[in-house]
């Protein structure tokens, strides 16, 4: 009906306050198109309508009364001449901002993978009372094409040398096999991430058969269900493995295996928007905040910053929009180093807290797939040799995942996701047939690549607060099993940021502050 009476020219003022964006506000009286083209509606007179735009050679004027019989038709007339001038099809006289995120949000999480949604649901899940907490989440790649979730191969263990890497994926595990209890949201189907328990099967060299019994040991405080296998009895179990060069292998006996990240993703994103988190398709370009000088005990002055805005620019446009927040959470994945740069993280001086970067960076990754007839059976577990080189099955037709993670010297250009196949050549299929001779065979039907959210400290994952930054929280870093860890991750974020502590995991070695003192989390069983 608006669009009716505004066309008809039943206005006899300014056409209202214009929602306004960073590029002038509010305005009056004006009108945009879809295109970004602005013009003004100017009374109409008895005898003549004016169009008046930014250019006066497309003015429309269209002289004649309005009145009796024919005025529909000039009306007619005169909205073609509009049309004609403004971009983007149908005309809209009012502005369309469907599109951008809100003015303001308590929390803006910047990323829309796996971990991302993890805190926004946890967020939502803990907060007091219910809808306390505005959550937006910014995802600037909608169609999740190059997310690190979806293109990994799904597997979860809790084969891990550090306790607190064991708690996370114990925590995860059974959030993932009850993850109806967590996710149904009514009337819509119940999630199926088609996990297969399987287990892990890790090999380990007469070098590193110590190191694996230390790391057994630490498995099993912690609760998981782990066991030791010599060659004889890793033969006896899995007679398709040449021993050759194993001296010890551990195996994952229940709560381990691989399932589906796309169904986990999308659960959790189904979820989250049935408890009011709000979306926004779009890449965060600049934080705006306030800073305080203070000096620490021994005297040293520091610099504390505190976000109040942050601008996003919306997907497929130039413009950006300021959103006013409390609180940033930083999930943005291989990109959060980047991320970390646009709040002033690590551009102080050398040596210093205020000049420690958040060490995460893009590593690309190969995945290929394989077909192999007479390759393992349907018992097989996801198989890590000496070597690196990982394998599970895929299905049910003989078909298989695999891959290894490339030396320093060896590491691909992350500019693009393009498949080295020599690598596959070179680095994988030798160790591949050498541990399962009937691989000499294989056929690989496809491959893609992936990113890592590397953090080149340690490799494990960055949990909590910056410590100059203060209302910027970290979720990133996991350099390849932050899948598998993202029920937990986010729980613990929520944690932090409602309560001000962790309260199920203590996850204090995995603060930002570690990479000022030079406390590395030492992780022996990163893939």
């Amino acid at each position: 009906m608006l669009r009716r009476t505004l066309l008809l020219g039943l206005c006899r003022g300014p056409l209202g306050r214009g929602l306004g964006t960073h590029r002038g506000g509010s305005i009056l009286g004006k009108v945009e198109g879809r295109g970004g083209y602005r013009g003004s509606w100017m009374a109409p007179s008895s005898s003549s309508v004016t169009f008046r735009t930014q250019d006066p050679a497309h003015d429309v004027k269209t002289v004649g009364r309005l009145g009796g019989g024919d005025r529909d038709g000039k009306m007619s007339e005169i909205k073609k001449k509009i049309q004609s001038i403004l971009p983007g099809g149908d005309w809209n006289p009012l502005y369309d901002t469907s599109h951008l995120p809100p003015e303001s949000s308590d929390v803006v999480i910047v990323g829309g993978g796996v971990l991302g949604l993890s805190v926004a649901y946890w967020l939502k899940k803990l907060e007091k009372p219910r809808g306390a907490i505005r959550v937006l989440v910014v995802e600037r790649d909608h169609t999740y094409s190059r997310a690190s979730t979806v293109l990994s191969v799904g597997g979860i263990r809790q084969q891990f040398s550090v306790p607190e890497n064991v708690q996370l994926s114990l925590f995860s595990i059974d959030f993932l096999r009850n993850i109806n209890e967590y996710l149904a949201v009514a009337d819509d189907p119940p999630l199926d991430i088609q996990f297969n328990p399987s287990g892990y099967l890790l090999l380990a060299s007469e070098k590193g058969a110590a190191i694996m019994e230390n790391n057994v040991k630490v498995q099993r405080q912690e609760g998981a269900k782990v066991c030791l296998m010599s060659p004889e009895q890793l033969r006896n179990k899995f007679p398709w493995i040449n021993t050759e060069g194993v001296a010890l292998a551990s195996y994952g006996m229940e709560h381990e295996g691989w399932f589906d990240p796309w169904c986990l993703l999308q659960g959790l994103r189904r979820k989250v928007q049935s408890m009011g988190v709000l979306f926004c398709h779009g890449e965060v370009t600049r934080f705006m905040s306030s800073s305080n000088l203070m000096k620490t005990a021994s005297g040293e002055e520091v610099n504390l910053k505190r976000i109040h805005e942050v601008h996003v620019k919306i997907d497929q446009s130039l413009e950006y929009q300021p959103v006013e927040c409390a609180i940033v959470i930083n999930a943005a994945g291989a990109w959060s180093g980047q991320v970390a740069e646009l709040a002033g993280i690590g551009k102080g001086p050398p040596g210093t807290l205020q000049g420690t970067k958040l060490p995460v960076e893009l590593r690309k990754r190969y995945v290929y797939l394989w077909h192999c007839p007479q390759g393992p059976g349907l018992e097989t577990p996801f198989v890590i040799d000496p070597s690196g080189t990982y394998f599970r099955r895929e299905g049910l037709g003989h078909n298989y995942l695999g891959g290894c993670s490339p030396t320093e010297e060896e590491e691909p250009d992350p500019g693009n996701l393009e498949v080295d196949h020599d690598f596959f050549q070179d680095r994988v299929w030798p160790p591949l047939a050498q541990r399962v001779p009937a691989f000499e065979t294989l056929k690989v039907r496809s491959a893609w690549a992936g990113y890592y959210d590397y953090n080149t400290f340690d490799q494990n994952g960055v949990v909590g607060p910056h410590p100059l930054v203060i209302n910027m929280y970290f979720a990133t870093g996991f350099s390849g099993h932050g899948l598998q860890q993202a029920p937990a991750v986010g729980r613990a974020v929520a944690e932090m940021v409602l309560e001000g502590h962790f309260q199920t995991i203590n996850l204090s070695s995995f603060l930002f502050s570690r990479f000022y003192s030079g406390e590395k989390v030492q992780e022996h069983n990163i893939i």
